[in-house]
């Protein structure tokens, strides 16, 4: 299960039984309190998942910043509540490759802001199996 970890929102991709090909699942709209990781606690243990990846963004330049720091205290937090491998997968330009797939696909704002995270989420999985 891979994370596109956002302050409004959080989009969750899957991966198939063999771990080939990743699949969006849901943008999560976060609550911003226990209830988020409570949510994906019950989410983890009820598909069974092996590995959560969660998209880290590193700047162009290689540093992590503030925000690096605030996904990294997120899984830090979800750690706390999961007996599973949390990895952190570089999520450099996978906004910018969802919105472009969805351009291309000729989808609407409106309709773009509810899945971008979710196409997102897909990328930065695909990326960690295809390293794999």
């Amino acid at each position: 299960m891979a994370l596109d970890v956002g302050d409004v929102r959080i989009g969750i991709a899957m991966s198939d039984m063999l771990g080939i090909i990743a699949n969006g699942y849901e943008t999560y709209i976060r609550k911003k309190n226990e209830s988020d990781f409570v949510y994906l606690s019950e989410l983890i243990k009820n598909n069974g998942i092996g590995t959560v990846v969660i998209g880290l963004p590193v700047n162009m330049s290689g540093d992590e910043g503030n925000r690096a720091k605030i996904v990294r205290d997120f899984a830090a937090e979800l750690q706390k509540r999961v007996d599973i491998p949390i990895v952190f997968q570089d999520e450099r330009l996978s906004t910018v490759s969802a919105e472009r797939i969805l351009l291309e696909a000729d989808v609407s704002r409106n309709k773009r802001k509810t899945v971008i995270d979710k196409i997102a989420a897909t990328i930065i999985l695909q990326s960690y199996l295809d390293k794999k």
